[in-house]
């Protein structure tokens, strides 16, 4: 523990023995290279510990952004964090490089569907979603959704049962570009406008930001023998 203290007192932040440039400098440099590193976006609060506490942290991520306008790849702010990523028009290259087709890991129509019910009305259990489509919301569907992360159980629902409920996660927000829920189109707005009607839902017609692109936790919540899943297949 002394020696861990001693590594980490060794960090030193305030970089107040170097110029102000270089000290901007070497700042920036600490914060890009440690989300470079990191699969996940990188919070605030971790990035904080790398500058100095007078430092602007905004400023420094709007210094890297600017560096960084006429490359390949961008800052980004997703799920409460930064990452870089590459910018949406050299999308084509790296699939024709990996060999990935674009429909390899798309969501499907049903799954879009329930995934974009899910965002706007969580948290609300499968039962909920079957009922507000009108059709049995079928367990692989939710199985493949939690399988990409896209979900997981939230809070025990009040039906009968206490199934778990359903809630989007940080990797549903990175995946399609939300730095928080409150990026969402506006669903007030979407509502009056008719556009997050169930009837456009079943439709296709998606949320911008939703274009097709566990069981046990159910407790007694299981779908009757006769009723037809949304993916097509009996649940």
């Amino acid at each position: 523990m002394v020696r861990r203290a001693k590594r980490e007192a060794a960090f030193d932040a305030e970089l107040a023995d170097l110029p102000s440039e270089l000290r901007w400098r070497t700042w920036m440099g600490r914060v890009e290279a440690v989300i470079f590193a990191s699969a996940e976006p990188v919070a605030r609060e971790m990035l904080a510990r790398l500058v100095g506490r007078a430092c602007n942290l905004d400023l420094i991520i709007a210094d890297i952004s600017d560096e960084l306008s006429g490359r390949p790849y961008e800052l980004a702010s997703v799920a409460g964090g930064w990452r870089l990523q590459t910018r949406k028009g050299f999308a084509d290259a790296i699939r024709a490089a990996s060999g990935i087709s674009e429909e390899g890991k798309a969501l499907s129509q049903a799954e879009a569907l329930v995934l974009a019910a899910i965002a706007y009305y969580q948290p609300i259990a499968r039962a909920e979603l079957s009922e507000f489509f009108g059709k049995e919301v079928s367990r692989d569907l939710i199985g493949r959704l939690r399988a990409q992360n896209f979900i997981a159980p939230g809070p025990r629902s009040p039906r009968p049962g206490a199934p778990y409920a359903l809630v989007t996660t940080k990797t549903f927000l990175a995946q399609f570009g939300f730095e928080s829920l409150r990026d969402l189109p506006d669903m007030e707005a979407l509502e009056d406008a008719g556009l997050l009607a169930k009837e456009n839902l079943l439709a296709g017609d998606f949320p911008s930001g939703f274009a097709a692109a566990g069981d046990a936790d159910e407790g007694d919540d299981r779908p009757e023998a006769d009723e037809t899943a949304v993916d097509g297949t009996d649940a």
